[in-house]
């Protein structure tokens, strides 16, 4: 069965897109811990980030170091902070977080709630800082 994100690289479900390639994406995530909160993900579909193959996994953190240096351009803080779980999604993917503390990367946190037009708003802005 194919992952949602999967179906997004598909287009069968909208994104709020902020960069692609031929082999990975980037977008907002829809339930994010701070304003700016990015996935970046392969467009193949493999479970775990360690079973990609080195030469893509390279590849992968270069386009993630691209989304970072974009995020910190157009979003306020002191840094991008990295977080690879795995578990919620079978697909492997990178959280690319906006921090000014620590303590705002727990996912047990509340999600913060972002209407449509400020997700667009948001991705529009670190796009364009790419």
């Amino acid at each position: 069965m194919s992952s949602i994100f999967s179906k997004i690289v598909r287009n069968e479900i909208s994104s709020f897109k902020i960069h692609e390639n031929d082999n990975f994406l980037a977008f907002l995530d829809i339930n994010p811990l701070k304003r700016g909160h990015t996935l970046v993900i392969p467009k193949k579909e493999v479970d775990y980030i360690f079973d990609i193959a080195t030469e893509e996994y390279l590849q992968l953190w270069e386009f993630t170091q691209v989304i970072s240096k974009a995020m910190k351009k157009a979003i306020s803080c002191k840094r991008i902070s990295i977080v690879v779980i795995g578990l919620d999604v079978p697909h492997a993917h990178i959280h690319l977080i906006p921090i000014d503390d620590v303590g705002e990367i727990n996912f047990n946190s509340p999600k913060i709630s972002l209407s449509n037009e400020e997700m667009n708003e948001i991705a529009n802005q670190i796009s364009s800082a790419i």
